[in-house]
């Protein structure tokens, strides 16, 4: 089957479905179907739509149809010694390109070059009414209004069926050290901020279970000065490699084991590590040099989710929990409103991933 007559089908299916207001469930390799509200709707299968439909590494900026799978075109970045800088985590074997624009998940390297939404360029989407849409380009530039391109990271599905999509891509480091000191919370969060503030090539950094794990990236010679700057025990490479996927992929044990619901807060910085201790079940794990924190909690949502905002954050259900609360912080009323205008623009019938983000979207 060849790829034109795929969009065809998709287009098929979109224009029927918007006709008789049918839900479609949007699906490339079902790795994330636990994140964000319970999928509904008969499902559209994305996977047949893959390829790499143009590379330049001279440019930077790589283009791949949704059905991609993300550990082929990691390969052939890293072919080219190059990658997708924000480290996006696959969860599962069968993960998308489609899905990973969707989904909007960073991985450790977040805290030093940015999230999804930074290095899309451009996008082709298929609106509700079956027709082709193209955003953006393959450069880096300004533009005026809404960049749809961009606004479809994190969209969890719901304005469109991603066709393709446009990639910034980076030189893998030639230099990588990951460390690790003994610290309790409080003064890892210290070192983070005052280290924030330094000119080292700090590249990811994770604090659990009275540890901080930092890792090194750039110039031999930046990362050698770097690593003696701050001490600590260098790990292995091959282990540090390791160590690092598994907390991408949350195959770390701190991930495992428990039924307790997984919150992700996303906070400043700077808010103490205490701050949150009447509401988590003692177990925290921290990213991003303090902003993204990890925490395994059976407190109430709405009490959970007031505390984030309060401290100046917000709070996301990742896994488990009672998702009749929702899975993400609830919109100001404001933004609930754009939303809901871009929701109707996109798809006036409703079909695609309804509730997926949020219920009445």
């Amino acid at each position: 089957m060849t790829m034109e007559s795929i969009v065809n089908r998709f287009r098929d299916r979109i224009v029927a479905a918007g006709a008789a207001r049918t839900p479609l469930r949007l699906r490339g390799g079902g790795s994330k179907n636990w994140y964000g509200q319970t999928p509904e709707g008969d499902v559209l299968e994305t996977s047949a739509y893959q390829g790499i439909v143009a590379y330049e590494p001279t440019e930077l900026v790589v283009t791949a149809r949704c059905g991609t799978p993300l550990r082929e075109l990691e390969r052939e970045l890293a072919l080219q010694g190059q990658m997708l800088a924000f480290e996006p985590p696959h969860f599962g074997p069968g993960a998308t390109v489609g899905g990973m624009v969707a989904a909007g998940l960073s991985g450790p390297r977040r805290q030093s070059v940015g999230a999804v939404r930074d290095f899309v360029l451009g996008a082709v989407l298929m609106d509700g009414c079956g027709d082709m849409l193209r955003f953006g380009g393959q450069v880096m530039k300004n533009v005026a209004g809404y960049d749809v391109s961009r606004l479809l990271a994190g969209s969890m599905g719901v304005l469109g069926l991603l066709l393709e999509v446009s990639l910034k891509v980076l030189p893998r480091p030639t230099a990588e050290a990951t460390l690790r000191l003994q610290l309790d919370q409080e003064e890892a969060l210290l070192r983070l901020n005052r280290w924030a503030g330094q000119p080292l090539p700090l590249s990811a950094s994770a604090w659990h279970d009275g540890a901080l794990t930092l890792r090194l990236s750039g110039a031999h010679a930046a990362v050698a000065a770097a690593a003696r700057h701050i001490g600590g025990e260098t790990l292995e490479p091959e282990a540090a490699g390791l160590w690092w996927s598994d907390l991408r992929e949350h195959r770390h044990a701190w991930f495992e084991g428990t039924e307790t619901p997984l919150w992700r807060l996303s906070l400043p910085s700077t808010t103490p590590a205490k701050s949150l201790s009447a509401l988590d079940d003692g177990a925290q794990l921290i990213e991003w040099g303090g902003s993204q924190r990890w925490l395994r909690s059976a407190a109430d949502p709405i009490a959970l989710r007031a505390r984030a905002a309060e401290l100046g954050g917000h709070a996301t259900m990742f896994r488990g929990g009672d998702k009749r609360y929702g899975v993400f912080q609830p919109l100001a009323p404001a933004v609930h409103a754009i939303h809901s205008n871009l929701k109707q623009h996109f798809d006036p019938a409703g079909i695609f991933n309804p509730g997926r983000m949020y219920r009445d979207l």
